[in-house]
């Protein structure tokens, strides 16, 4: 009986502190959203229309990208509804073809209505092969426009890949407990 007290007990620790791992990568991944967010903001690339205006938004700050002939994407990010945050997300990407180097991004998905925002917390969303993030600079984003009901944008931090697309990308949502 003293021994199973003691897996149970044991048991019970590792799941706490499992959670308490989890909740602080999750805070983590919060923390460089909202890092991402005050940056896109200032650099005064006209994505603040964009912001202020959508039903929802998801930010993945650190998107890492590399490949030759096969190449992969993933990052995790979070998702915001009317500027609040409602769930985490991951992205996932994997493509063959002309392509070569590697890349660290930040993108930012933008959902024009809240049927747009719907059908990626389904689970169900995912890029078309044609899809294509704008690369922001300055006043890029003041002429973009919703296609289908997103508007993507890709910010390059690090490194270099021959590689624009954002076509084959596949999204899981968690919600938040709140």
């Amino acid at each position: 009986m003293k021994t199973l007290k003691t897996i149970t007990s044991s048991l019970l620790l590792f799941l706490a502190i499992g959670l308490h791992a989890q909740n602080d990568k999750d805070q983590k991944i919060i923390a460089d959203a909202n890092d991402a967010k005050d940056k896109l903001m200032t650099m005064e690339v006209g994505l603040d229309q964009f912001f202020t205006s959508s039903a929802g938004y998801v930010i993945f700050p650190n998107v890492g990208k590399g490949g030759l002939i096969i190449g992969g994407a993933s990052g995790n990010g979070v998702v915001y509804e009317n500027g609040d945050i409602i769930g985490m997300a991951d992205l996932k990407k994997l493509s063959v073809g002309l392509q070569a180097g590697g890349q660290a991004i930040t993108e930012v998905i933008f959902f024009e209505t809240a049927e747009d925002l719907a059908e990626f917390k389904e689970g169900d969303f995912e890029f078309s092969a044609e899809a294509s993030a704008v690369a922001l600079k300055s006043g890029v984003a003041l002429n973009a426009k919703y296609k289908d009901g997103v508007a993507v944008f890709a910010l390059p931090k690090a490194g270099l890949m021959a590689d624009a697309s954002v076509g084959g990308q596949k999204f899981d949502f968690t919600p938040i407990m709140k």
